[in-house]
């Protein structure tokens, strides 16, 4: 779409929640009712960088400027949206995925193997870079501006997370809890009414965790009609959250759909994983998201998530006892820690899984505890605290082993803060990393596979600056994370329905590579077809531990055959 006065034509992916309080201030004539002739004219009155300053919403935008014959590509604050670009023989290409900017004749496939060893160990590739070595990925809040094809950009931050989580812990709220809660409650019903517009249907995600029913209790609030809900349920009881949404939905009155699935279901999914990603991508629960988005797209054209509560308010596992593990790794030496580790790990998964069932309680409800402790043991080796975040995302602690050729491996940059707390460092490492990386990839690329455009109100800009200001015992206290976003939606639900053991949303992959996925996985990782990226000797040795039940390595191994099954539908092959 062109500009008013025709000096800027703007590409445009996304949507601008606030566009009509935008258009309010700005002047006519308007030509129609879309958030894009607001957003042109915006940048026209105010410049592109305030414009984007001004603006809520999730987007991605090339916007080619007439006069300077200057080109500025920008994604959203916590990059919702994906943009790319990367140059073809002189030619500056930029395009919403990898596979649209791959029609070009002369794209360079080139496999960046420093950006594939960090693949194997957090299971995506991190922002700026791609699988490929000239394809490169805009940061979120970020503008690129381009004066020529062949010129390297100029860099802008419009919105950066670090900085404003940094100024929110020196302006820490300064008032009641109470009246902290109130506030919050107010900004999410007020980020959820700005997502509820829209003029198709409108649903919502709900699994039932503290996230999604705190979205779906704001939505009930502030919406004319019965909210429509929708979840997937697990014939595979460890992983089945239907009953607990089913739960949440009749407290609420929502209208709730949900769908059971077998392993069967969700297996036939498994071969098209690939082609949804866009590039390799290793978090198995692409698919469980995939079969959701699947469900509610049969109902509704847009869909509201919980997605950002973990990274936002400190819900991970990591968060809530990060300090209690950083305490551990400061005063045992660090050798006594391997053999504590080591000694953990040699008893199977499926052993502390019946142990933990016996003694539950006292033992904490914990789903799938032989899995948190082996990940537990695989950390305590760590060097300091400093490394423990990155170990605990890992699915190769040592991925160069599998790639000898590969001097560097480009990990995510260390952000160490270390004005901030050990809990809090990590919250901001995932908001700013895995967030987007993983979370945010996984909901895009699942969504736009069946044309589902979803919003994520707990990640509204004025939801996290609020949330950062709130003092430490309002997210993670005494083994207890999420305690505001907890304390918020007990005002709408019962307490029962809040206190539950997080779950997650995740599939039984170490079992399926043992059962009904190990003709498909063999046939991915024999030697030969291995050996043409990995060395193949660690990657079958960890295949056949795992099928001997010598270990759990489903993460490790389904990093791989995401990569092998991306490569074979890749025209890279």
């Amino acid at each position: 779409m062109a500009s008013r006065s025709d000096r800027y034509v703007l590409s445009y992916n996304g949507e601008i929640y606030n566009f009509r309080e935008l258009r309010r201030e700005l002047e006519g004539p308007w030509r129609g009712e879309s958030d894009t002739e607001v957003l042109l004219a915006a940048i026209e009155r105010w410049g592109l960088v305030p414009a984007l300053g001004r603006v809520n919403g999730m987007f991605a935008l090339a916007l080619w400027d007439r006069c300077e014959r200057r080109l500025h590509l920008a994604r959203d604050r916590v990059g919702s949206k994906p943009l790319v670009w990367g140059r073809a023989r002189g030619a500056l290409l930029f395009a919403s995925t990898l596979a649209a900017m791959q029609e070009h004749p002369h794209f360079d496939r080139e496999i960046d193997r420093s950006a594939l060893a960090t693949y194997l160990r957090l299971s995506c590739i991190p922002a700026p870079h791609t699988v490929f070595r000239r394809a490169f990925k805009v940061l979120p809040g970020e503008v690129l501006s381009f004066e020529a094809p062949d010129a390297e950009p100029r860099r802008l931050r419009f919105w950066d997370a670090r900085e404003r989580a940094l100024d929110a812990h020196h302006d820490v709220w300064r008032g009641t809890d109470d009246e902290a809660l109130d506030a919050l409650e107010h900004e999410l019903q007020e980020a959820v009414r700005r997502r509820l517009g829209a003029d198709v249907p409108v649903g919502a995600f709900l699994s039932g965790g503290i996230d999604s029913s705190s979205v779906v209790a704001s939505m009930t609030r502030v919406s004319s009609g019965a909210a429509h809900t929708f979840a997937i349920g697990n014939t595979d009881l460890a992983y089945d959250e239907g009953p607990a949404a089913a739960a949440v939905a009749r407290h609420l009155g929502t209208k709730h759909v949900t769908r059971e699935v077998s392993a069967e279901d969700a297996l036939r999914l498994v071969p098209e994983l690939p082609t949804i990603a866009d590039e390799p991508f290793a978090d198995s629960s692409l698919l469980p998201t995939s079969l959701v988005c699947q469900l509610a797209r049969e109902h509704a054209t847009v869909a509201l998530s919980g997605d950002g509560g973990d990274e936002v308010f400190g819900g991970y596992n990591r968060h809530v006892w990060s300090e209690r593990v950083g305490h551990v790794l400061a005063w045992a030496p660090r050798r006594l820690r391997v053999l504590v580790g080591d000694t953990l790990r040699r008893v199977s998964t499926r052993t502390y899984d019946h142990l933990w069932s016996v003694a539950s309680p006292p033992l904490p409800d914990l789903r799938l505890p032989g899995d948190k402790v082996h990940k537990l043991a695989r950390v305590l080796g760590v060097k300091d605290a400093g490394a423990l975040h990155l170990a605990l995302q890992s699915a190769w602690h040592e991925p160069l082993q599998l790639l000898p050729d590969v001097q560097y491996e480009a990990e995510r940059p260390s952000r160490s803060l270390s004005r901030l707390p050990l809990v809090e460092e990590m919250m901001l490492e995932d908001l700013v990393g895995y967030l987007p990386d993983d979370i945010l990839t996984k909901v895009d690329r699942a969504s736009m596979a069946v044309s589902l455009e979803v919003r994520v109100p707990l990640l509204d800009h004025r939801v996290l600056e609020l949330a950062w200001r709130l003092p430490r015992r309002l997210k993670v206290e005494g083994g207890v994370g999420k305690r505001a976003l907890r304390s918020v939606l007990r005002r709408h639900v019962p307490d029962s329905l809040v206190n539950r053991p997080k779950l997650g949303f995740g599939v039984p992959v170490g079992r399926w590579l043992r059962g009904p996925l190990r003709d498909w996985a063999e046939a991915h990782l024999t030697e030969e077809r291995l050996s043409s990226t990995f060395d193949p000797r660690p990657i079958r040795r960890r295949w056949h531990d795992h099928l001997a039940g010598r270990g759990e390595h489903q993460h490790a191994l389904w990093s791989v055959l995401m990569f092998q099954a991306w490569r074979e539908a890749s025209p890279t092959s």
